[in-house]
């Protein structure tokens, strides 16, 4: 969202009441809302945090009414659906609900899908992007399936609108799977879990004692605590590069992301890889697995002794990596 295009939305500045985001993120210029009028709902860590350190209340949830909203499109049409029918239904009746997206977003679909359902009167184009007013309704008046629910994935698994691989099981996370080791160390950590199948497949070997599931997205880690019953699991909604523990683990298990919104950024797979060196004892193992494409041995070659490609296929890759905070001396190859 541009701070322009919300200028053009409320040139006089925050309008009367109290006002509710949803979806903002952490680096979006909301200088024309009031701070303290204002409340966002976000659940993805990163963004929580700086949006928190610049004074604005956040949660990743909120309850009570509002005289009106805000909601920043993300990339997933369902997910967009669930933000608006969650902030219509904390509208007072009459209020007005804004959409912010980009035109890369589905902003152009949604506005359509919205004008067969409420009023909208108000339209302004900017930065390749929309913002427009809707007026919904009393009865509110929009489809019931919008709602954000849980949905069965696999036997046993939910997920939700919007979170990483929500419509089955990641392929790079099944072939990971397929090259974990019989038995596992006994404490583990699952650096951006999701939705917790890659760590229910290891909490199903035996030597295993504790893992501990590690993810930004809230929808996701919400999906995953539904989906993992094990006292064995813990559950961290953080960010994975900067995560922490006491004491160091034996093992960690990883499938990092290396997008951010539509852009590829190896870095953030880059930092995947620094903490999972951090968390462990130096005769640990990481096992990963990342697009054959993406170039992190030499960033493993920093942070481990040794690293070995163990499996893959044309797509995926398949790394064991060992001896944690010592660069590598024998880097092995594929078996």
């Amino acid at each position: 969202m541009t701070a322009s295009r919300l200028m053009l939305a409320f040139p006089d500045g925050h309008p009367a009441g109290r006002f509710l985001v949803v979806g903002a993120r952490g680096d979006d210029d909301l200088s024309p809302l009031d701070v303290n009028a204002t409340r966002i709902q976000q659940g993805y860590f990163p963004d929580h945090q700086a949006l928190a350190a610049r004074g604005y209340h956040v949660s990743v949830a909120i309850d009570g009414d509002f005289d009106g909203a805000l909601v920043v499109l993300p990339r997933s049409k369902q997910q967009a659906r669930a933000r608006i029918a969650d902030a219509a239904a904390r509208l007072v009746p009459g209020a007005p609900l804004w959409i912010d997206g980009q035109k890369t977003d589905g902003v152009d679909s949604i506005l359509k899908e919205l004008r067969r359902l409420a009023d909208i009167d108000e339209v302004h184009s900017k930065a390749h992007g929309k913002i427009f007013r809707v007026t919904l309704p009393v009865e509110n008046g929009l489809p019931p399936e919008w709602r954000s629910r849980p949905s069965e994935v696999a036997p046993g698994f939910v997920t939700r609108p919007g979170v990483f691989s929500a419509d089955g099981i990641d392929p790079g996370s099944a072939l990971l799977a397929q090259h974990l080791p019989d038995r596992l160390p006994t404490r583990v950590v699952d650096l951006g879990a999701g939705w917790g199948w890659l760590a229910a497949q290891a909490l199903a070997r035996p030597g295993l004692e504790i893992i501990h599931l590690v993810e930004a997205d809230h929808a996701a880690l919400q999906s995953a605590r539904d989906n993992i019953s094990d006292p064995r699991a813990q559950f961290h909604w953080a960010d994975a590069r900067d995560f922490t523990l006491p004491e160091p683990v034996n093992g960690v298990i990883m499938n990092p992301p290396f997008h951010e919104g539509r852009q590829p950024e190896p870095k953030l797979g880059a930092a995947f890889i620094a903490t999972a060196a951090r968390l462990l004892t130096g005769a640990g193992r990481l096992w990963m697995v990342s697009n054959r494409h993406l170039p992190y041995e030499n960033v493993l070659a920093g942070h481990f002794a040794k690293v070995t490609e163990i499996g893959g296929d044309s797509r995926y890759k398949i790394i064991e990596a060992t001896g944690a905070g010592r660069q590598a001396g024998n880097r092995g190859g594929r078996p």
